[in-house]
């Protein structure tokens, strides 16, 4: 499907003759789909300044190659308005990154999905959804967004269940996962920033578990509320247990977020917090697996030696995000991919 015209092959746009030409060809993700007319992909495409047959990227395990037009259909067929074809292209070439390691998150037996996270002039120019219920649904831009590239790993890369994504029981954010950041009520510099990535307009792709929520409704100081965080974060359950190198992303409301600002804390100060919580004994590591893929001072810590839940600080990465309403979560990665933060141009 990856290199044909889709477009061709719909005799009209009535959407029960689009749904069931894709349920006959093993297309789609089960859900209605938008008629990816030409008048509508190329719509798309006028929003960037590209060659539509210019392949962005090759996306395992299929090595589909990605072209703009491969990526425009598949970003209509989602529903996206045209204005939105720059975050979905920004996402592909995360996507693309050697460091994301696609071919195993595609191709994993766990129900890793990606994350998109949205910063910065995208947020309110595009219509993204940061506040209440970001993770949720109702917002066009957040769910068609996720949900395009959950179509372009599907067509173009390959990742359908069972020949391509060997996924037990999956999640459901492998239909759609895609929030923002809430700059307007973070206390700190946005998260792009943190990181050196000079832009008006970013994304981030995290690969990841569905989130983990914490609650903290009454603490006034933010060690007991990180401390639920931490406890959220210490399972055997997740595979960053046995693969120390793994990402712990830690979206916070701006409630949580503010009471952090008020000591005094930084992003760094969660983290380095969370990194000196959030440990168990080596020894019930080592009851719970026969391989742990631990860093090499961890492998050399006597069993009453507590363990911290990632081998580095720098992997447990600290978001605002959300609205009103003293709920956070933890989003662990699968273990063995890193997360990609890049410019969109738009």
């Amino acid at each position: 499907m990856a290199n044909e015209p889709l477009f061709l092959n719909l005799d009209d746009e009535d959407p029960e003759s689009i749904y069931q030409l894709f349920e006959s060809r093993g297309w789609g993700d089960g859900l209605p789909l938008i008629a990816p007319t030409m008048e509508r992909v190329d719509e798309a495409l006028s929003h960037v300044q590209a060659s539509p047959e210019e392949v962005l990227t090759v996306l395992p395990p299929r090595g589909g190659s990605a072209t703009y037009r491969d990526v425009a259909v598949n970003s209509v067929l989602a529903g996206c308005k045209p204005e939105y074809f720059p975050v979905v292209v920004t996402a592909v070439k995360a996507l693309g990154e050697q460091k994301i390691n696609l071919r195993g998150v595609n191709t994993t037996t766990h129900p890793v999905a990606p994350l998109l996270v949205i910063h910065g002039r995208a947020v309110e120019e595009i219509g993204f959804n940061a506040g209440l219920g970001t993770f949720g649904p109702g917002n066009r831009a957040n769910a068609t967004v996720g949900r395009a590239i959950r179509l372009i790993l599907l067509h173009i890369a390959g990742a359908i269940p069972g020949p391509g994504d060997a996924s037990t029981q999956g999640q459901p954010s492998k239909y759609t996962y895609c929030i923002a950041e809430n700059q307007e009520e973070s206390p700190w510099e946005s998260y792009p920033e943190s990181l050196g990535v000079d832009s008006g307009s970013a994304l981030t792709v995290h690969c990841g578990e569905n989130p983990h929520n914490f609650h903290d409704m009454e603490s006034k100081n933010i060690e007991r509320i990180l401390d639920k965080a931490a406890s959220s974060m210490t399972t055997f359950g997740v595979n960053n247990a046995c693969i120390s190198g793994g990402e712990w992303f830690v979206i916070l409301c701006p409630e949580h977020a503010a009471t952090a600002f008020n000591q005094g804390w930084g992003r760094k100060d969660v983290s380095e917090y969370l990194f000196e919580k959030a440990r168990m004994p080596a020894g019930e590591f080592r009851k719970q697996f026969e391989l742990l893929a631990w860093a090499d001072w961890m492998k050399s810590l006597s069993d009453r030696e507590m363990v911290p839940m990632t081998q580095d600080v720098e992997n447990i990465k600290v978001i605002v995000s959300g609205g009103a309403g003293k709920h956070s979560c933890v989003v662990p990665s699968w273990g063995m991919t890193r997360s990609v933060t890049l410019p969109i141009e738009i």
